[in-house]
């Protein structure tokens, strides 16, 4: 018995020496698509800057420890996040089914059964049968149909961890931008309810010059109007302030509740300026990039199967055990069997030959899908610089509006005290200058946003702390 098992286990593995010292990959090996990428992605020089930025971990960028925690909650409860983590842990499994077709499969069979008979009708009999089987299967990778099917679930592995990667990325991106825009909705309730303060103000000193016999009624009125429409703006802000925080807890994966916020927009730090003078390799750290390449190769290994689908296939297989009638003489009974199968295709109607097609042409779809991922993040990238750039100018100018307003409504409010203009030119400063803080809070709202952008971009944000 032992010496049987030795002779079929020394057969299969010198077969499958000499099939793996003979066989070869055939198909196509991958090469990356050439894309001709520019040296920059913008006019200016090479600024080393840019890479320490790229390379910041996500809590180095945004300083803010409210926004640090409150981002790392969200990557750690996001329910997409979490998908996407047991989607990478599915493929691993399924990586390790497609390397486990490669070796030896070993199986055990143990068996008893009592057959009755009568053939006839006058010849009864009882057939006992008892039997244990070990059974060696394996399918020589002759071609490399195996090794190209273990290539793609290595792809669509990788690929789906780069997956995981780009939606942490963009999930850093989403809460900082979110809580950004919600702390800029609190400062422009802080402007409204201070413009509400002076509208009140205002409305009691026109109600005294009114009533002293030095204006009209009509200014009087006018007041009263300005108080009630700045009134009109605290419920409406108050109302996207609770969407926005509900937004804000959908993306940390809990029910609406109120979100801690530390500070006002101006109280944010703004960054003077970002490297213009980016390397296109820069790009090669977003991991959508390197997910759709790995699609890509998974694409290519796919076409690999179906083009040595089409060769011959060669599965050997080995029994070794024991069969009886009785259960006793079960271990004095050995057996052994040794046998091999070819299966080749021969006439299947182009069937092998239009799957061969059919992957080559999806494929070549991926090839486009891949290239269309790179321009895109090119243009993300010059996107987000331009904007940065621009909005930084805009910031700029819109400070120096309001600082301009300022004094305006202040010297607008002394001559009305002082009986030198009517309360319209006070009314119309008051305006300008509620528009001008408005503005400037915008504009700071949009500087915070274009760093997040610019950083995404760039592919940070994506570093597991």
């Amino acid at each position: 018995m032992k010496q049987t098992v030795k002779h079929i286990l020394r057969a299969l593995l010198l077969v499958a020496v000499a099939a793996a010292m003979g066989s070869c990959v055939l198909g196509r090996k991958y090469q990356s698509p050439e894309l001709n990428l520019p040296d920059r992605l913008s006019d200016s020089a090479p600024d080393n800057d840019s890479l320490l930025f790229a390379d910041m971990r996500w809590w180095e960028v945004y300083s803010d420890t409210t926004l640090r925690n409150l981002i790392s909650a969200t990557l750690a409860n996001n329910k997409d996040m979490r998908i996407a983590a047991e989607r990478v842990q599915e493929l691993a499994q399924l990586r390790r089914i497609d390397n486990a077709a490669m070796l030896p499969q070993i199986g055990g069979t143990a068996y008893g059964e009592r057959e009755w008979e009568n053939y006839g009708g006058n010849n009864p009999d009882v057939s006992p049968e008892f039997g244990a089987k070990l059974t060696l299967g394996w399918e020589l990778d002759l071609w490399g149909n195996l090794r190209w099917a273990r290539s793609a679930s290595i792809a669509e592995y990788l690929q789906s961890v780069e997956a995981q990667r780009a939606l942490r990325m963009t999930i850093v991106a989403e809460v900082a931008q979110a809580y950004y825009e919600l702390v800029a909705l609190d400062t422009e309730l802080d402007i409204v309810r201070q413009t509400l303060k002076a509208r009140e103000e205002g409305m009691r000193l026109a109600r005294i010059r009114f009533e002293g016999g030095l204006t009209s009624e009509t200014s009087y009125r006018q007041s009263q109007v300005e108080l009630a429409r700045t009134a009109t703006l605290v419920p409406d802000l108050e109302r996207k302030i609770s969407l926005k925080e509900n937004d804000i807890a959908f993306l940390a994966g809990e029910y609406p509740n109120k979100i801690t916020r530390s500070r006002l927009l101006q109280e944010f730090n703004f960054p003077q300026e970002l490297p213009v003078g980016l390397p296109s390799g820069l790009l090669e750290r977003r991991p959508d990039i390197r997910q759709a390449e790995q699609k890509l190769i998974a694409a290519n290994a796919r076409v690999g199967v179906a083009y040595t689908n089409m060769f011959p296939r060669i599965s050997l297989t080995g029994r070794v055990g024991s069969e009886s009638t009785a259960l006793s003489e079960l271990l004095k009974s050995p057996y052994s069997i040794m046998e091999g199968a070819l299966l080749t295709p021969i006439f299947g109607w182009g069937k092998n030959r239009a799957a061969l097609k059919a992957k080559k042409a999806a494929y070549e779809a991926e090839v486009h899908s891949y290239e269309k991922s790179v321009l895109t993040a090119f243009k993300e990238t010059r996107n987000a610089i331009v904007n940065f750039n621009k909005i930084k100018e805009v910031y700029d100018l819109r400070a120096k509006l309001e600082r301009s307003a300022k004094s305006y409504v202040d010297l607008a409010q002394l001559q009305y005290i002082n009986g030198v203009t009517n309360y319209l030119d006070v009314l119309d400063a008051q305006r300008g200058y509620f528009d001008a803080q408005i503005g400037l809070s915008n504009a700071m709202r949009d500087e915070l946003i274009a760093v997040v952008q610019v950083y995404k971009a760039l592919g940070g944000g994506w570093q597991i702390k």
